[in-house]
């Protein structure tokens, strides 16, 4: 299997995309830490050797290796490797490298753009991407505030790139608030999350910018009205997914869709959802299967995620 993937990826890097075509993919990793315990916080010690998880270099290696081998599928399913790829719940840029230096991943050429986050947790959300197709201009993390007050969570991670012809395009990668401590107290969390979303798309615009494109996980479905804030500045390719009853993760037997693609109005696309076969298991309590995670409470199962990863394939904007 290693051998296969590693020829895979060998092929893959040598598939180009249609210089009109843009390969997004994002994928929540779900407590993607490494192993060593260096006091920042519950979920730092948590998620190492010697905490309650047990979590190890082997399982981390075990983890980044299915990461990797799952963007491969999803690569060789989608016709190429993905220029851009969002990521939310990894822990540091240590974690990063380890996933682009010892996987099969380390030939496919990919650039790490991250930045550490107020998260108590210490989760961030970063933005991998490949310097032969994407030009990268700026990159910056953009806090969230309560008025005054700085939110203890994930920043958003704003990046901009120039194509062959100079037309910009930004990239968003989010990880809004969790409903973690109930609808009431959570809600106006994701609601300035939103606004901010909004905020930097009206910015880029009066910089002459008005090619956006927003994914990650929004921890919310297309069902809440506070997305109309975002139109017609942008609109929700997952709308289309959502109507169907498709989703990102499985919730008490029903799919939810809260990881979405955003994207600005006259930018033509599409977004699927990723089921990757080896990285799904059987729902032992409900019909169909589920993501393979990590862990289920404290056992350890050796999967990636509870969530989907998406894709999107973007027409690229021309002056």
């Amino acid at each position: 299997m290693n051998a296969l993937i590693t020829f895979l990826a060998a092929v893959l890097l040598h598939v180009s995309p249609p210089a009109d075509t843009l390969r997004l993919m994002f994928w929540n990793l779900e407590n993607c830490f490494d192993w060593i315990d260096s006091g920042t916080g519950r979920s730092d010690t948590e998620f190492s050797s010697r905490g309650e998880r047990h979590w190890t270099r082997k399982r981390l290696k075990t983890k980044l290796n299915a990461i990797s081998k799952g963007i491969l599928w999803a690569a060789s399913e989608e016709g190429g490797l993905p220029d851009a790829i969002g990521l939310a719940e990894v822990e540091n840029r240590h974690v990063l490298e380890r996933l682009l230096e010892e996987t099969p991943l380390r030939k496919t050429g990919y650039k790490i753009l991250h930045f550490d986050s107020p998260d108590p947790r210490g989760i961030d959300v970063a933005l991998l991407y490949r310097p032969s197709q994407l030009r990268l201009k700026t990159a910056k993390a953009c806090h969230l505030y309560d008025g005054d007050s700085l939110l203890r969570t994930r920043d958003i991670l704003l990046a901009t790139f120039e194509g062959a012809d100079g037309t910009t395009l930004a990239l968003v990668v989010n990880h809004h608030p969790s409903k973690y401590g109930g609808i009431s107290e959570s809600e106006p969390r994701r609601r300035i999350a939103v606004e901010r979303l909004r905020f930097l798309a009206d910015s880029l615009r009066a910089e002459g910018i008005e090619n956006l494109v927003a994914l990650g996980d929004f921890n919310d479905t297309p069902a809440n009205t506070v997305y109309q804030l975002l139109e017609p500045a942008l609109k929700n390719w997952a709308e289309p997914l959502f109507q169907k009853g498709l989703g990102t993760i499985k919730y008490d037997g029903q799919w939810e869709l809260i990881d979405m693609l955003f994207a600005s109005g006259h930018l033509r696309g599409q977004m699927k959802i990723l089921q990757i076969p080896f990285l799904m298991t059987p729902d032992t309590g409900h019909a169909g299967e589920k993501p393979l995670r990590t862990y289920s409470g404290p056992r350890y199962l050796g999967g990636v995620s509870d969530h989907c990863p998406i894709w999107g394939t973007v027409e690229w904007p021309t002056r």
